[in-house]
């Protein structure tokens, strides 16, 4: 009678975990989980911030949809009223419980994290989460800083504790409750970390030696990169040891020594991370709930680690749109195991791990607005139906088509055959697609280009990604009607993926273009 949901969301993890290939991070316990799932290789949000990329993929809509591109508005006042995924599930017989960040705290979520709509009962957060920018990182001089880089020694942390071992605890707590009520439950669990400030326990540098950390591939700002997709990490800079640096604004660089700094950090809170995961998952065998239990794992957005001279998320690269996303589902992914067999046994990551490969990998290009009726379909659920063109009026349909189709393995051989652009008929091949989109006060950066308001923002940025290239038009916007236009391009990015994987060289301007034009309007 339909399986439970454990639905894992992570802020500002982009894919750097064994399962996506990368040697040096150690990440055992979601590459465990991997090796029982299906995982995509090419998942992208829709927004690279939280807010309007939680909104997004929460309720099965598009930016343009939800009209959230900032972080200050509800969308059912501000939009339409529109359904959520955990909404959906309630209303479908599950108890739904939200731990941590799921959805974007503050007015985005009504100060409730949308509760009661989507929530069985009050959603969690940490008693320690409000400790989360204060000085609390001990610099070389002894005294106290809120900086970036920030391991600690955890027994000294206000409430001896930090938000995500609070959040693991009481995920684990709600397990047992949901076993012994019998009940069936759609649990969602959001993990802050890697999100800056870059704080977790500081043994988990010992598995980064400085030595071992390289720069990016590309720590330079691309030559022909128009300056309205540059995001100049304003809120880095905010940190007290960043600050200390003076680097000068909008493009620096930081010197190298901080970057790889950062670089150790942000693999070291992954790390953290991947212990806290594997905590939960291991709760989630003792419990013996794994073969009746769908796990999806997946991150809000992606991070920039210096590619591009940029840090932060706030841009249309892949390296801030690009995410994790997997599902392990008992029966379809992995073979369901006997009584008291374990699936997911706790991994430390300090012990020497040899990488596990995951069960299936898709190449194929999905967006996280697919989540709602993939997740919908898995359960055995009727899948919403798809949006009309306009869908204000509409609370229950969504705009990402189920992803449960790519899950078959064998089916990736069908459809060899790329689709260049040689001509219009062979561009609108029915190639899988991933749309993202930012928006920009201006054509230079500002100090609020990162994070415009709503009644600032002047340009989106659409960027449009196959397997083949990626493709961005920056166009004038109207705030007040939320209104593009697509006649008045201030810029555009183009770059190819098998010749320039990092997407340094954009060859917009040496390239006709028409064809991915009439797609990205299409």
């Amino acid at each position: 009678d339909g399986m439970n949901v454990l639905f894992i969301v992570v802020d500002d993890l982009r894919p750097v975990l064994g399962c996506y290939g990368d040697k040096l991070v150690k990440s055992p316990n979601i590459d465990q989980l991997a090796s029982h799932s299906i995982v995509f290789n090419n998942a992208y949000a829709q927004q690279a911030v939280c807010a309007p990329s939680r909104v997004s993929f929460l309720t099965g809509r598009r930016p343009d949809t939800t009209r959230l591109y900032d972080f200050y508005s509800y969308w059912r006042v501000h939009a339409g009223n529109y359904s959520t995924m955990p909404q959906y599930f309630k209303e479908n017989g599950y108890v739904t419980l939200s731990v941590g960040k799921v959805f974007h705290p503050g007015v985005s979520s009504n100060y409730s994290d949308d509760y009661p709509y989507s929530w069985s009962i009050p959603p969690f957060h940490p008693s320690t989460e409000k400790y989360e920018n204060d000085k609390t990182c001990r610099g070389k001089d002894g005294k106290l800083y809120a900086n970036l880089v920030c391991p600690v020694d955890v027994t000294e942390m206000p409430g001896g504790t930090l938000p995500d071992i609070q959040s693991t605890e009481e995920a684990i707590r709600l397990l047992n409750v949901m076993k012994t009520n019998k009940q069936k439950f759609f649990l969602a669990v959001g993990y802050h970390k890697p999100h800056i400030p870059l704080r977790y326990p500081q043994e988990f540098l010992k598995l980064y030696p400085l030595e071992n950390i390289t720069l990016a591939p590309d720590p330079w700002v691309p030559e022909k990169l128009p300056s309205v997709a540059y995001n100049p990490w304003t809120d880095i800079r905010q940190r007290d040891d960043v600050e200390a640096l003076n680097v000068s604004f909008p493009y620096g660089p930081l010197p190298d020594d901080f970057q790889r700094q950062i670089r150790q950090s942000y693999y070291a809170a992954v790390s953290y991370l991947d212990t806290q995961v594997g905590l939960l998952l291991n709760a989630l065998d003792d419990v013996g709930l794994s073969n009746s239990t769908i796990v999806v794992f997946t991150a809000d957005h992606g991070w920039s680690l210096g590619e591009h001279g940029e840090w932060a998320k706030y841009s249309n690269f892949d390296v801030a749109t690009r995410v994790p996303l997997m599902f392990y589902v008992p029966g379809m992914t992995a073979s369901s195991v006997s009584q008291g067999e374990r699936v997911f046994p706790y991994i430390d990551p300090f012990s020497h791990i040899l990488g596990l490969v995951p069960q299936g990998r898709s190449e194929k290009v999905v967006e996280l607005v697919s989540l709602f009726s993939t997740l919908a379909e898995l359960a055995g659920l009727q899948v919403p139906s798809v949006c009309p063109e306009t869908s204000f009026h509409v609370a229950l349909c969504t705009e990402g088509a189920s992803i449960v189709r790519y899950f078959n393995a064998s089916e990736e051989k069908v459809e060899e055959e790329k689709g260049g652009c040689d001509d219009t008929y062979r561009c609108f091949n029915e190639e899988p697609v991933a749309f993202s989109q930012y928006p920009r006060p201006a054509d230079t950066p500002q100090w609020n280009s990162d994070k415009p308001k709503l009644k600032d923002i002047r340009i989106m940025g659409y960027s449009m990604r196959t397997i083949d290239y990626r493709y961005t038009v920056w166009v004038q916007f109207n705030p007040n009607n939320f209104s593009a236009n697509f006649e008045d391009v201030h810029a555009g990015e183009l770059y190819m993926v098998e010749t320039d994987p990092n997407q340094d060289y954009n060859i917009y301007n040496n390239t006709s273009h028409g064809c991915f034009f009439k797609k990205i309007l299409g």
